[in-house]
């Protein structure tokens, strides 16, 4: 049986017992660790969600360490440009410990499966879902316009929230104002 998981934004094929070295994990060691299974075959294989979700795969973390240093050299010749650096990466040692259905299920599982003197003797009916009647009152719908669901929420509209692009229209000339010279005729 083994297994593909996805950790750190690699994938990996483990099997159960095998140790690896996967991107640095936050939690301590000797903690255990769930990883994503994206396929776990067996004598199926199984890669649906929905199969995938009743399955799990458990790893313990050994350690965490750092890779070996790599040298960086970056070169551009005739211009006297030269650059080193260096990198190493932060690690964690991993064993894969347990690959399948969850052990908490498999335990409740047993349990369902023997019968018990007092889980026989009183067992008591679920309460059925109730669905709404045909003539029952619908509950109040929100407002259809986006002025009104602002408003209810005690928010600006979108329109009183941005300034107005539009130009205010002139005032209307009073009558008693004496003419400007510009508008006069020749004189």
């Amino acid at each position: 049986m083994y297994a593909i998981v996805k950790t750190g934004g690699k994938q990996y094929r483990v099997e159960q017992g095998q140790t690896l070295l996967v991107e640095r994990l936050p939690q301590a060691e000797g903690e255990t660790v769930m990883l994503e299974p994206l396929l776990v075959r067996s004598e199926d294989a199984v890669f649906d969600a929905e199969g995938l979700a009743k399955l799990e795969v458990s790893a313990t973390i050994v350690n965490h360490l750092r890779g070996k240093k790599l040298r960086v050299f970056k070169f551009k010749p005739k211009r006297g440009y030269r650059r080193r650096t260096g990198h190493r990466q932060e690690l964690t040692r991993i064993e894969v410990t347990h690959i399948g259905a969850p052990a908490a299920r498999v335990a409740a599982r047993r349990a369902a499966a023997e019968p018990t003197a007092a889980g026989a003797e009183g067992v008591a009916a679920e309460p059925k879902a109730t669905t709404p009647r045909a003539g029952a009152a619908k509950p109040a719908t929100a407002p259809a316009s986006t002025a009104a669901r602002a408003t209810d929420a005690g928010e600006k509209t979108p329109a009183a929230s941005r300034p107005s692009t539009r130009s205010k229209p002139a005032a209307p000339a009073e009558p008693d104002a004496a003419p400007s010279k510009e508008h006069t005729d020749g004189a």
